[in-house]
């Protein structure tokens, strides 16, 4: 069913992948996150924060952009990538991915100040290529042959990245969406 991300199935995977991504949060290498349904405290997904670049180190990081609102001052990049995301088949079409990358991309953009977020999906994975253009995500390019994917084969990789000028406008994409999305589930 998931063919591109690596998706648990059952409790002991369930644990393992909790227990790499606090891994990987104590690390400093990711930043994750599980989607749940509030009706019934249900798993609809996961998406992270990873990738993180620093330009000119972590503790030069105020210097050049100010102070971050609400965050320690250490350890905020100036550039991240927002990835590893899937949905529980319930969840798709509901709005939970825009309504997340919203919360993603505004706490990067608004909190940490960061200058670029980027996204990346394995060319052969339409679903995601499609989600990451409609959030108003620019493509960067193809990159050939870039690893292997989950199925074993060599995979090419569709790069993309929102800029920190263009977020006002990604902002207000995603919130138009938002609204028509929860608009088409009232009506239905």
């Amino acid at each position: 069913m998931y063919a591109f991300t690596p998706v648990p199935h059952g409790p002991d995977e369930s644990a393992a992948y909790v227990a790499q991504a606090m891994t990987d949060h104590m690390a400093g290498t990711a930043l994750a996150f599980a989607m749940i349904a509030t009706a019934d405290d249900r798993v609809l997904g996961s998406t992270r924060f990873t990738r993180f670049d620093y330009w000119q180190g972590p503790m030069v990081w105020p210097i050049v952009h100010g102070l971050p609102v609400g965050d320690p001052v250490l350890a905020i990049p100036d550039a991240a990538e927002i990835g590893n995301t899937w949905l529980s088949p319930r969840a798709r079409g509901t709005g939970v991915n825009l309504e997340s990358k919203l919360l993603l991309l505004q706490h990067a953009f608004e909190v940490w100040r960061v200058r670029r977020i980027a996204m990346r999906a394995d060319v052969r994975n339409l679903r995601s290529r499609i989600a990451i253009e409609r959030l108003g995500a620019t493509s960067d390019g193809v990159r050939r042959a870039h690893s292997r994917g989950l199925d074993g084969e060599v995979r090419s990789t569709a790069f993309y990245s929102i800029l920190d000028e263009e977020w006002p406008v990604v902002r207000g994409t995603i919130a138009e969406q938002l609204a028509a999305s929860s608009s088409r589930l009232l009506n239905a």
